[in-house]
């Protein structure tokens, strides 16, 4: 996969989003769901910390290659009252705005997003978290490093 983007600008886009994350962590308060909107913006946050961490020893081919095992590891959570999973809906929201950064062909973003599991459903022998797990280098069923 080639990215676009060299990993300065990877870095420093990833940086602005985790800006305007704790920008949304500070006005949580005043939203209709300020528990829920700050779990989303935390969330999303530690997405682009991790994304960060990943792109300071990795080129941005594999940073991208592991964000999309990232994506497909979440549970489909598509649906559900705005107030429920919003870790994971802020997680998802994240690396979908880095899909995004990197302009990532939508196809690519579609085939991924068809692989993620049903929400309360464990992916089939673990299949998402080895993705990452080999994406990341790590051992097989392994999380992958932060």
């Amino acid at each position: 996969m080639k990215s676009l983007m060299t990993t300065e600008q990877l870095l420093q886009g990833l940086k602005h989003y985790r800006r305007i994350a704790r920008q949304d962590l500070l006005r949580a308060p005043e939203t209709p769901h300020p528990d829920a909107f700050r779990v989303h913006a935390e969330a999303r946050r530690g997405v682009y910390g991790e994304l960060e961490a990943h792109a300071a020893v990795n080129a941005p081919e594999d940073v991208i290659l592991y964000a999309l095992g990232l994506y497909k590891a979440l549970p489909f959570v598509t649906g559900t009252p705005e107030g429920e999973h919003a870790e994971t809906k802020g997680r998802e929201n994240g690396l979908e705005n880095f899909f995004l950064m990197i302009a990532l062909d939508p196809r690519t973003r579609r085939e991924a997003r068809s692989l993620r599991p049903k929400l309360g459903s464990q992916p089939e022998n673990g299949a998402a978290l080895q993705t990452v797990a080999a994406l990341d280098g790590t051992a097989k069923g392994t999380p992958p490093k932060a």
